[in-house]
């Protein structure tokens, strides 16, 4: 299963390294949060198939989910499938804020509807 820690998304970030960070938390747990990654973009989970083929194929994918579970293992799963270099974010959004790393208000975050 392929992964990446907060540390290593933070090295990402910090590099400047060109990759897509996917939020892939449900509607309604995203809008209960009411915070992204800076950078992210949104897509709903439940619609992977209409929009697999949007998501550039030459850079690292990152996928992130609300605990780093079922949501965005699967999700990396299936693009490591379509031959992306996909991964999910280890812990997902919750162990990002609660760790106290960055987050801006939902919507703010670059993301697509």
């Amino acid at each position: 299963m392929e992964r990446i820690t907060m540390v290593e998304l933070e090295e990402w970030q910090r590099a400047q390294r060109t990759f897509t960070l996917l939020d892939v938390r449900r509607a309604k747990v995203r809008e209960a949060d009411g915070a992204d990654i800076a950078g992210t973009e949104w897509r709903s989970p439940d619609g992977l198939f209409t929009w697999k083929d949007e998501i550039p194929r030459d850079r690292p994918v990152v996928v992130v989910c609300a605990h780093g579970h079922e949501i965005s293992q699967g999700v990396a799963a299936t693009l490591r499938a379509m031959g992306l270099d996909a991964r999910f974010l280890v812990d997902g959004f919750a162990g990002w804020r609660n760790s106290g790393r960055r987050v801006v208000a939902t919507g703010q975050a670059g993301g697509v509807a």
